[in-house]
């Protein structure tokens, strides 16, 4: 079976590409997928395909259409989610994409720093499992897929 993994979440630093490093490394048979991460293309994709909008709120809701068709396609097709939550930002759609998977019956694992345990209380009880590196999550991904 070719598993598909969706990485939601922070999008400023290399966990993806580290866990896809440690996927390859490992032979695990996984397809990842993930949002649009080049911040200013996902932030301006609705001005850019539907024209120009001076109010912020309207722009910004056209881009959050738009990428959501891309978000929610995604994540109805994985067969488990991880979700990074960084400390820099506070990551509202990250926070919005863990209770999509739940609400869908995904596996959910996120993946955090001990630091934002108490303001993630609620998301971890959902999740199956919560990591603290990119390494774990792929070691989470080696046992669920080859049990070992």
């Amino acid at each position: 079976m070719q598993w598909k993994i969706y990485l939601s979440g922070e999008i400023h630093s290399s966990w993806r590409g580290e866990i896809a490093t440690g996927i390859q490394q490992n032979g695990l048979p996984v397809d990842i997928y993930a949002p649009v991460t080049d911040h200013e293309a996902s932030d301006n994709c609705g001005v850019k395909i539907l024209g120009n909008e001076s109010d912020p709120f309207w722009k910004d809701r056209r881009g959050a259409g738009v990428n959501a068709i891309r978000t929610r396609t995604l994540i109805e097709r994985a067969d488990v989610v991880v979700v990074r939550f960084g400390n820099k930002y506070r990551q509202w759609n990250a926070a919005f994409d863990a209770g999509v998977a739940v609400t869908l019956g995904k596996p959910l694992i996120t993946l955090h720093d001990e630091e934002l345990d108490h303001a993630l209380k609620e998301i971890n009880a959902a999740a199956c499992a919560t990591a603290r590196s990119p390494e774990q999550v792929v070691k989470i991904l080696e046992y669920v897929i080859q049990t070992k």
